[in-house]
């Protein structure tokens, strides 16, 4: 049995109601999914039936199994809790209610889950007064599986050397689309804008912002339901960061401001007219965003996690013209080469190296984590970058204080491991397993040798 101190924030008389209206409504099974230091969802299936008993923390699980939740095979099992305020049924299986789930150990809830981490960090936000809004760009890939095993474009005419709101690209494609599409606005979320992304087979979904923990609760379910309705066309989608080497990456741009508690005004939102550099942030805006960049090279390793990440995070790579990916800790305007940009009227900040591989939970938790430091120590992030960062020299970047973002994931790990940050907002425990299980997937990397190695050295030598 679990402890008491594990059991959901609803009262058994609440925990009954939901399950006879989910019961009315045709669900049968539950799954209460966490995710671990991917941000890949793991999860037990209960049945309804069994939901008060879900609730209460009864479905247990061997942490060693998974990666990143810091358990050896003799340590006593980890028990997941629902969160119950998000219940979704599932649009293509109405059988079953998908809700997202905390991991407790012992009854208490577990310091290595990424979304516990989260909310540790807006608790102490809390303290302060504020609540953190956060936006989710989802750019992704929609391609075919070739009988080898590598990704194509599925429609033969969507090949423009500049396909960006194609129009043809996206009605060739609009099934998918629109299953996608429906399926937002049915659970809530407000679509507002969905197009042809830069990439032939790239499309992007922009929905209202939420408070930071839905906001990556609905990246964990959009990822999930974006798969399933490709299948059903045959096909398969990817949030992955770089699946070619000569077309866009996919970013999941994070859009975040501070809200007060208590009136909900948005605290970094002003009349552009009433801020000195012009571009619509507030003070506090700004301190935000200094947080940000004196943390940004180790954010970075979060907010793109994966080697394959690093070969978005460059100025043209493969391509024939500019990435649109930042390369730079730096931020500006509405001017999309800086890795930290004020969308045009202000109001908020874009974190722009944040890619499709995030594991939400950990990437916000530190980016919060980050600007709250910036406002205690009331820093400055300095004057607004305005233009082509792309195109500068060295020496001008020197000249301005602009560094480089990490270059690769060994680097990005570096930097991570060296911010005494880190550690203050995740815990030593669950910091050290992100840095050993990157170190290793870099390692992986390093000693694999590639098509590419074999076709340029093989003849050579």
């Amino acid at each position: 049995m679990s402890s008491p101190a594990a059991s959901s924030s609803h009262s058994p008389e609440q925990i009954a109601a939901i399950q006879q209206s989910l019961k009315a409504k045709g669900v049968k099974y539950c799954i209460g999914a966490y995710v671990d230091i991917h941000g890949v969802q793991k999860a037990k299936v209960v049945p309804i039936d069994h939901l008060p008993q879900m609730a209460a923390g009864s479905e247990r699980y061997t942490g060693y199994a998974l990666d990143g939740l810091g358990q050896a095979p003799n340590d006593d099992e980890l028990t997941s809790v629902p969160d119950l305020n998000h219940i979704v049924q599932l649009p293509w299986e109405p059988k079953v209610a998908w809700m997202p789930a905390d991991n407790h150990f012992q009854g208490k809830p577990y310091p290595l889950s990424t979304r516990v981490a989260l909310k540790n960090v807006l608790a102490q936000a809390a303290e302060m007064g504020f609540g953190m809004n956060l936006g989710i760009e989802c750019e992704i890939y929609l391609l075919k599986k070739e009988a080898d095993g590598s990704l194509s474009v599925p429609r033969p005419n969507d090949k423009l050397v500049k396909p960006c709101y194609d129009v043809q690209g996206f009605l060739d494609n609009f099934t998918w689309l629109d299953k996608v599409g429906s399926c937002i606005n049915d659970l809530g979320w407000d679509l507002y804008s969905f197009d042809h992304e830069d990439a032939n087979g790239q499309f992007e979904f922009d929905f209202n912002y939420s408070d930071a923990l839905t906001s990556c609760d609905r990246l964990t379910f959009f990822r999930m339901m974006a798969k399933h309705y490709a299948e059903e066309e045959g096909l398969i989608a990817t949030m992955m960061p770089k699946p070619f080497a000569n077309k866009t990456g996919t970013g999941a741009h994070f859009n975040m401001s501070l809200y007060d508690l208590k009136t909900g005004k948005n605290l970094f939102a002003c009349d552009p007219k009433e801020d000195p550099r012009g571009i619509g942030l507030t003070p506090l805006g700004y301190q935000f965003v200094a947080g940000i960049l004196k943390h940004g090279r180790a954010l970075c390793a979060a907010f793109a996690p994966t080697v394959n990440s690093y070969k978005r995070l460059v100025r043209r790579g493969g391509m024939s013209y500019f990435s649109w990916a930042p390369v730079f800790n730096s931020y500006g305007s509405n001017n999309r080469t800086n890795s930290v940009r004020i969308p045009a009227g202000g109001g908020r900040c874009e974190s722009r190296n944040a890619d499709g591989a995030v594991n939400p939970y950990l990437a916000a938790a530190l980016a919060l984590a980050a600007g709250l430091e910036g406002i205690r120590e009331g820093l400055d992030p300095g004057a607004p970058n305005e233009d082509n960062l792309y195109e500068l020299s060295d020496a001008q970047r020197r000249e301005r204080g602009i560094a480089f973002l990490p270059q690769t994931l060994q680097e990005a790990v570096q930097a991570f491991a060296a911010d005494p940050l880190v550690e203050k907002t995740l815990g030593k425990e669950l910091r050290d397993e992100f840095i050993t299980y990157k170190t290793n997937e870099w390692e992986a990397y390093h000693l694999s040798v590639s098509e590419w190695e074999v076709e340029r050295y093989s003849h050579m030598f």
